[in-house]
């Protein structure tokens, strides 16, 4: 399940470029010294990593809560059958019922401080920027919650969205030193490739729900509903 959160971040880059490109582009790097300007480059990631990680903290945390209602295998399946029906939904029925928007006048704020911090260069700048970055709107990274928020553990569950995070570090700090060199072409083939993974790792979710007796993949000995019951009737 891990190794599907950096997967998610090395895809959901190619669109993260389109979407978060032009604040990486904006960064006032410095252009003469080297060292400083990867110093600011990782002090940006940083920044978005750590946004990752505390809404992982937090929904891994969730996650954790209703597992000790014995709903580790449901939350499992709810989780993947939810992310399959998000990708199967059509984008117009979707914007027209888009549950973010109440969000709106938050996010307006947030790219308010970040426009504010763009005309900055102190050192604290690139990581207030790539913090606030890391809260702003994004499919996959709700994606990436519904993963940490299957784990079930608030500690993988920011594992699990630092190493969505890291995923995306590789093509955005190459934008970010060659603008944006994606032909338009990579960009369409790759972007179709991204709901066929979601898709996959709904399935992979819901097969790990089902307690199949798969090594890793699906075990047996998840915690049950009736098994906590049996525990409190003892007790």
């Amino acid at each position: 399940m891990l190794i599907s959160a950096i997967i998610f971040g090395l895809l959901g880059s190619f669109h993260c470029v389109g979407m978060c490109g032009p604040i990486a582009f904006l960064l006032p790097l410095d252009r003469e010294n080297k060292t400083k300007r990867i110093l600011q480059l990782l002090s940006y990631h940083a920044g978005r990593i750590l946004t990752y990680s505390v809404l992982g903290l937090i929904f891994g945390a969730v996650g954790k809560s209703l597992n000790l209602f014995g709903l580790q295998q449901q939350l499992s399946i709810g989780i993947g059958a939810l992310m399959i029906i998000t990708i199967l939904i059509p984008t117009k029925l979707f914007n027209r019922y888009n549950f973010s928007k109440p969000i709106y006048k938050l996010v307006g704020k947030v790219k308010s401080k970040m426009g504010a911090n763009l005309k900055k260069k102190k050192p604290s700048t690139f990581f207030t920027i790539g913090y606030l970055n890391g809260l702003l709107p994004c499919g996959l990274v709700y994606m990436a919650i519904f993963g940490a928020l299957a784990t079930g553990s608030y500690w993988e569950g920011s594992l699990y969205m630092a190493l969505f995070g890291l995923g995306t570090v590789p093509l955005m700090t190459t934008a970010i030193y060659l603008g944006n060199f994606l032909t338009k072409t990579v960009k369409q083939r790759v972007l179709k490739l991204i709901p066929a993974f979601v898709v996959v790792v709904g399935l992979l979710f819901i097969i790990r729900g089902l307690g199949l007796g798969i090594p890793y993949l699906s075990p047996s000995n998840m915690v049950t509903v009736e098994q906590v019951d049996s525990q409190f009737n003892c007790h």
